[in-house]
């Protein structure tokens, strides 16, 4: 098992403001030159979050600028590099929603879930009216029973929109993507299934696709595609 990353190496809280002034020269040693974030308190009320490649020099800076005269306090979270100190940025401040920030926070990559989740309700919803008036439901399974027989492509009745597949064979990756209309496409091939796509990725006669393929399920976030029938 993989040794856990470490975001946050070393941290100073809820510090005096009257310390950084008196002290600089000791905690110079500590941040200059140091990634991380920093927050600052007016007593225990949190006033503004942000980050810095020189903790040292901003918290200065901080000292005389126009949030000057909104803290007494100050926090430090020093990281090892700077890879993902914008994003921590970005939760903290979308949580916590300072005062003294502008920004909302940001997230490079990030999927927002609100238009999946409103279809998904969308959805649960016209089964629930067509139970509640006793009309025909068309469940997943009768779905996948309907588009078996008009003989579309098997992943039509789990996918609203394309998606990326890979999978590890031999020792390498090979990649694949599914159409909005379920087709899947490798090596620029389509193919109605995606056993039928990994037969061809893997040069056997059969495969099971749905253990094969892996989807992009969010940013980085790699899963098996028989997540997709549960």
């Amino acid at each position: 098992m993989p040794k856990p990353t470490i975001l946050v190496c070393q941290y100073l809280e809820r510090i005096s403001r009257k310390a950084l002034e008196t002290y600089q020269d000791i905690l110079r040693v500590y941040v200059r030159g140091r990634h991380g974030l920093y927050a600052l308190y007016q007593d225990d009320r949190l006033y503004y979050v942000g980050l810095a490649t020189d903790l040292r020099d901003r918290l200065n800076s901080h000292l005389r600028d126009h949030h000057g005269n909104s803290w007494n306090r100050f926090s430090v979270y020093l990281t090892i590099g700077d890879s993902h100190i914008h994003e921590l940025e970005g939760l903290v401040l979308r949580i916590v929603q300072p005062n003294g920030n502008k920004s909302k926070g940001h997230f490079g990559k990030a999927e927002n879930l609100v238009k999946r989740f409103k279809g998904d309700i969308h959805r649960r919803q016209l089964i629930e009216r067509q139970e509640l008036l006793g009309l025909p439901t068309f469940t997943s399974k009768s779905t996948r029973k309907r588009i078996k027989d008009k003989n579309l492509p098997v992943l039509a009745a789990f996918v609203t929109k394309r998606l990326k597949l890979r999978a590890k064979f031999k020792g390498r990756y090979v990649k694949a993507h599914v159409l909005k209309n379920g087709t899947v496409v490798y090596d620029g091939k389509r193919f109605n299934s995606p056993s039928l796509a990994a037969a061809a990725a893997c040069e056997r006669p059969t495969c099971n696709g749905w253990t094969f393929w892996r989807f992009e399920r969010g940013p980085h976030e790699w899963v098996l595609l028989n997540e997709l029938r549960r």
